[in-house]
């Protein structure tokens, strides 16, 4: 009997099924691994953005984490919305009990704009959270929100991931996909535990359907880490993973459509 390895999702619900829980779920199957999730929030969400949000009670977050971790075991596990600073706790609490890869996306902003994480909660991610951390993955806007560095051109995120990498994760992944295309119009980022360094860089796609591409991404890195790959080895191969994804992005609703989490059964070349 083969058992796939396990990986564990703690992050919001979206009901339009492109990010949060419903996208990492997807990732976590598309990536021949169980899937397995504590809910932390409930949103109303579609194409056009987040209508409403109904955080969980920690209590409730707690045990399902003590239930799946203490019966079933874990791999891996990756974090989404934690949206206030009492859940941020919480989660980093339960984390510190662990001995497995954990990648840590501190999600801060819809992709329409919609804050999905208090100002209070801020200085938690900083203390509590990011110190749990095997990989830290913030986008551009979350770097500016945490550390408060700007980054406007690649040369800079070299100073953002030391800045990130200084609230104790042992390695930082800078997403520069909301960077200018460069000379060579690649999506580039940074990947570094402060002596080494990964740059890696994938061809733009023009398409505006890129719903779910931060919690797609983590949730890559995290099954891969489940499998045994190196962060460098599990990084690499995510970003292949999310750039067909992103490619085969599709329409849905009057707005931002998600990526394609099953590109590869579809047939469908990223490349």
């Amino acid at each position: 009997m083969h058992i796939p390895p396990r990986v564990l999702t703690v992050a919001g619900s979206d009901s339009g099924g492109g990010a949060g829980i419903q996208a990492d779920l997807k990732t976590m199957l598309a990536l021949g691994t169980h899937g397995m999730s504590v809910v932390t929030a409930v949103t109303a969400q579609n194409s056009l953005g987040v209508q409403g949000a109904w955080e969980l009670p920690a209590e409730a977050v707690r045990a399902q984490f003590r239930s799946v971790v203490d019966d079933i075991g874990v791999q891996a596990v990756k974090t989404g919305m934690l949206s206030s600073a009492g859940l941020v706790e919480t989660v980093a609490e339960l984390l510190a009990g662990l001995r497995v890869p954990v990648v840590i996306d501190p999600v801060g902003v819809s992709k329409h704009g919609d804050a999905l994480l208090a100002a209070t909660a801020l200085d938690a991610v900083r203390t509590a959270l990011l110190p749990t951390a095997t990989v830290a993955t913030p986008n551009l806007d979350e770097v500016a929100q945490l550390t408060g560095i700007r980054v406007e051109e690649e040369a800079d995120m070299r100073r953002a991931a030391a800045a990130i990498l200084d609230f104790g994760p042992r390695w930082a992944l800078i997403k520069g996909g909301h960077l200018p295309a460069g000379r060579d119009d690649s999506a580039v980022d940074l990947l570094t535990d402060g002596t080494e360094e990964h740059w890696l860089r994938a061809p733009r796609h023009d398409n505006r359907h890129t719903h779910g591409t931060g919690c797609t991404l983590a949730s890559a890195l995290a099954a891969q880490l489940a499998k045994g790959d190196t962060v460098p080895q599990a990084t690499a191969a995510a970003k292949d993973y999310v750039t067909g994804a992103l490619a085969a992005g599709f329409r849905l609703g009057a707005g931002i459509g998600p990526v394609d989490h099953g590109w590869r059964w579809r047939g469908r070349d990223a490349h």
